[in-house]
């Protein structure tokens, strides 16, 4: 399905089909929309593109929508586009692209200024028309609304579990839940043991740097518990808080 929007200075340049799920369940679980997405391919060739003018970037599959800040496949989108490199982006809808206007509303500047033709399910939209902008705007706009909302359900979600006291968070490392939910010790003998030598240190040493390295230099290793529950050991390390831009 051809679109008068696109012209042969667009197909001068890439059509690139960009893919994102926004976490690694949704990857594994989701196949359905993953193929529709790779399928975009055609939609592109169908629009005028060569098959060898269309690239794909997936990189940002398994992660969230909801900023920039990890997204090394989006910000490779951008930079392309600024360098005039692109023609048209495709996406099977906007919120692939972004979830918050502060990284949608520079995509749309720069796509404008550059000449950059953006294209989802429902059409093709050229951001550096009035009406073009307009559409893009307001689903960028409903996108990031959406994702407002789903917080909202999740966190009233959480607060009623909270107020039922039935609320069940990840416990540290020596504690567990028995069957009825109840909080009770780890019940291998070696984490207890292990932690217990934790505390131990402390106490003697005041530091946990200090800690750190007096099990390092036993080669004694610290228990951990992944999600699964499944029980593996660890070099003793300082765990510090990450910085969020």
């Amino acid at each position: 399905m051809k679109s008068e929007l696109v012209t042969p200075s667009h197909l001068a340049r890439k059509a690139v089909v960009y893919i994102r799920q926004s976490t690694p369940h949704q990857v594994v679980s989701n196949q359905e929309s993953l193929r529709l997405q790779y399928a975009l391919r055609q939609r592109a060739r169908e629009l005028g593109w060569r098959e060898a003018a269309i690239d794909v970037i997936d990189a940002d599959l398994g992660l969230s929508g909801a900023s920039i800040a990890q997204r090394n496949g989006f910000k490779e989108l951008v930079g392309r586009v600024g360098l005039s490199e692109v023609g048209l982006i495709l996406s099977i809808d906007v919120t692939r692209l972004a979830r918050n206007c502060t990284d949608w509303y520079p995509l749309l500047d720069i796509c404008g200024l550059r000449g950059c033709l953006i294209a989802d399910r429902d059409g093709v939209y050229d951001p550096g028309t009035p009406n073009g902008r307009l559409l893009l705007g307001l689903k960028g706009s409903i996108s990031e609304l959406e994702l407002h909302t789903i917080r909202s359900r999740l966190t009233a979600g959480l607060l009623a579990k909270a107020e039922r006291g039935e609320l069940a968070v990840m416990l540290p490392i020596g504690l567990m839940r028995d069957p009825s939910g109840v909080v009770v010790k780890d019940p291998d003998m070696a984490v207890q043991g292990r932690l217990g030598l934790v505390f131990q240190l402390f106490l003697q040493l005041r530091s946990v740097a200090k800690v750190m390295r007096a099990l390092n230099e036993r080669d004694l290793e610290l228990p951990r518990r992944d999600r699964y529950g499944d029980l593996c050991w660890t070099r003793a390390r300082r765990w510090l808080p990450s910085r969020r831009s």
